[in-house]
């Protein structure tokens, strides 16, 4: 079959792998190059050019400067004769494929157009194979070929391509994009659970219980493949995991009331479609949106039978603190060994030593014996993710925690005793907020103890 440059341009006709395979990598060739020029020639990027992040992941479009606008107008201007050949080409290779044109869609979502273009290449004419058998071709067509009809193989295909989307998007959401936030917990769980419902019925209805196992298993199969693959470590898989499972059963429910009450033929692939493009999207959404990140106020308090006046010194620097019992902290959760200071007073400089680095607390107000309050200008990691490959170094680990300020008040109680008070601020860019605060939460409170106790114990055996 002739193929001429004109039908570059088209949106009829069919065209083969072989050709469609050539034009879609000298058009990534020549796309790659005059990005990277134009990068060049605006910003000064010489060597690298990120699709994810052409300004860097900090930029925002509600905070461009002039020179980045026209830079991302001159992207976009060069890409409209590139998109046009890609989803034409597309097109035509879906026709030839006798795959559903509305396919195409998958053009446009990122990661997973690299496998639809890696499919594309590898899938044959429907015309030659017609031609070879010397029969029409049989059976249905599109997705019903390869989607089982059989009870196992279907739950299986449907379990193990959910999983590896999941894999993906979450690739995409937290190294691409750095977003951890509704899209990565919310959308995706959720998605997750309606799609592989939605796949795994198919061809025809299936039971309650069986959709539930088949929403929850893609999900687990996913958290243990993040930490198989060392993106994430035990802890934070199971924290994320009663959330993420929770909508992965809410997503199945969906998806079994859709294919027991309103599933026809030509809504499956709609639906599917549907389904998956709802991840990507909310990425975007979020992304876009730049939420703040709202700050915190941890306050936990104790009672010591010393005074202030003899508590004051443990509270400015504390001694090392014996190993923790506590699993929480065993299984990796960052925790204090001991507090230094250098200097004397407001603008002193006090260092409490964490199991992953120090905490560097300029001292903001010295009132002996009633108030110590600082602020926080380092943090060191939250966690030292358990992993069976010894360290891994998650994304979430840097700036997604950050503790901004903190204080001890000492208050003088009948009897020569003291309330001892810790208080933390702190923030983090993790959503939905309600959902991670208990969390956190949770953690600062158990910190918050481990120094308290300590210093009780250290106040009362020195006055004993």
């Amino acid at each position: 079959m002739a193929f001429h440059f004109i039908d570059l341009w088209r949106w009829s006709g069919k065209v083969g792998r072989a050709q469609y395979l050539t034009v879609g990598v000298i058009g990534v060739l020549i796309k790659h190059n005059l990005d990277r020029l134009i990068a060049s020639s605006f910003l000064g990027h010489q060597n690298s050019f990120n699709y994810w992040a052409p300004l860097g992941k900090a930029a925002r479009l509600s905070h461009l400067s002039d020179t980045e606008a026209k830079f991302l107008a001159t992207l976009l201007l060069f890409s409209i004769p590139f998109l046009w050949v890609g989803v034409a080409m597309t097109v035509q290779r879906l026709r030839d494929a006798r795959l559903p044109v509305w396919l195409v869609v998958l053009f446009f979502v990122p990661i997973i157009n690299v496998l639809f273009f890696i499919a594309l290449c590898i899938l044959p004419s429907r015309e030659w194979l017609t031609e070879l058998e010397g029969t029409p071709w049989p059976g249905p067509h599109g997705l019903d070929q390869f989607i089982p009809h059989g009870r196992l193989g279907g739950a299986m295909l449907a379990i193990l391509i959910t999983a590896i989307l999941g894999l993906g998007f979450v690739a995409i959401g937290t190294i691409a994009m750095g977003a951890y936030g509704w899209g990565l917990f919310v959308a995706l769980p959720f998605c997750l659970g309606m799609f592989s419902v939605l796949l795994y019925s198919y061809h025809e209805p299936r039971g309650w219980w069986d959709c539930m196992g088949v929403a929850l298993l893609p999900v687990g199969l996913a958290g243990a493949a993040l930490i198989l693959v060392a993106m994430e470590g035990v802890i934070c898989v199971l924290m994320a995991a009663p959330f993420a499972l929770g909508l992965a059963a809410l997503g199945g429910a969906l998806g079994f009331m859709i294919q027991a009450h309103h599933w026809s033929p030509k809504q499956k692939p709609v639906m599917l479609s549907i389904a998956i493009l709802m991840i990507p999207g909310t990425f975007g959404i979020e992304h876009s949106l730049d939420l703040q990140p709202q700050t915190f106020e941890v306050r936990t308090a104790i009672e010591v039978n010393v005074s202030p006046e003899k508590v004051w010194n443990q509270v400015v620097a504390f001694a090392e603190i014996p190993p923790p019992k506590e699993l929480l902290f065993r299984a990796g959760i960052a925790y204090p060994i001991r507090a230094e200071i250098s200097g004397h007073g407001a603008g002193a400089v006090r260092h409490c030593i964490f199991s992953t680095g120090p905490f560097v607390e300029p001292i903001e107000v010295w009132d002996k014996p009633r108030l110590l309050k600082f602020g926080v200008t380092t943090n060191p990691a939250p966690l030292e993710e358990l992993t069976p490959y010894g360290h891994i170094d998650a994304p979430h680990l840097h700036a997604y925690f950050v503790s901004e300020k903190g204080q001890f008040s000492l208050t003088a109680l009948p009897g020569g005793r003291t309330q001892l008070e810790g208080t933390t601020w702190y923030r983090h860019t993790m959503w939905p907020t309600t959902y991670w605060h208990l969390w956190s939460d949770y953690i600062i409170h158990r910190i918050h103890w481990r120094v308290l106790e300590h210093i009780r114990a250290k106040a009362e055996s020195a006055t004993h």
